[in-house]
């Protein structure tokens, strides 16, 4: 156990008390949420620094990294859809294509090739992150509500080009060269 793996075991620990407090809706429960998913990513950012920084890149932590952050946007999505702010089509599209990729890079995995995240995927954790906010924020801030669903607009378009491209990658990766 190091200090990287341990900002993402308290980023997986916070998702439980996210979804409370989100459906709990007491008074200011939008404010709270909307600060434990922050300090939620800020775990995300600081446990990649520090392992990248102190050299302590764990195989724990890449297996449990990419899973921490699924658990905390589906857990977002599903609460802002139990809430009735974002359509339950859209998070559908998302988990899929979280399904999708994580048995991909599993089926790799197996296989002795491993599939990183791209550029793509890690555009889109930030326009989720974005999106998040902006509708957990909308209720108190009527005005945010236009770009939560610009945010979400560009989640969905992201979330189809970047499970497209790890299909592309697992097939010239994986496939391809099992085939020779």
């Amino acid at each position: 156990m190091n200090l990287p793996n341990a900002l993402t075991l308290l980023r997986m620990f916070l998702v439980p008390l996210l979804v409370v407090v989100l459906l709990t809706r007491v008074e200011g429960h939008v404010y709270f949420g909307a600060a434990i998913f922050g300090l939620a990513v800020a775990t995300d950012y600081l446990d990649g620094y520090f392992a990248r920084r102190r050299n302590e890149v764990t195989r724990l932590g890449i297996l449990l990294d990419p899973l921490a952050d699924k658990l905390l946007t589906a857990a977002a999505f599903l609460s802002l859809v139990e809430m009735g702010l974002v359509p339950a089509w859209v998070v559908m599209i998302v988990l899929a294509r979280e399904l999708a990729v994580t048995g991909l890079r599993n089926v790799a995995a197996g296989r002795g090739v491993m599939i990183r995240a791209s550029g793509l995927g890690k555009a889109k954790m930030v326009a989720q992150v974005v999106a998040i906010l902006l509708f957990l924020l909308s209720p108190p801030y009527p005005l945010l509500r236009l770009p939560a669903l610009v945010a979400l607009g560009v989640v969905v378009a992201l979330t189809l080009v970047s499970g497209a491209d790890y299909f592309v990658r697992f097939y010239r990766e994986v496939v391809k060269p099992a085939s020779k």
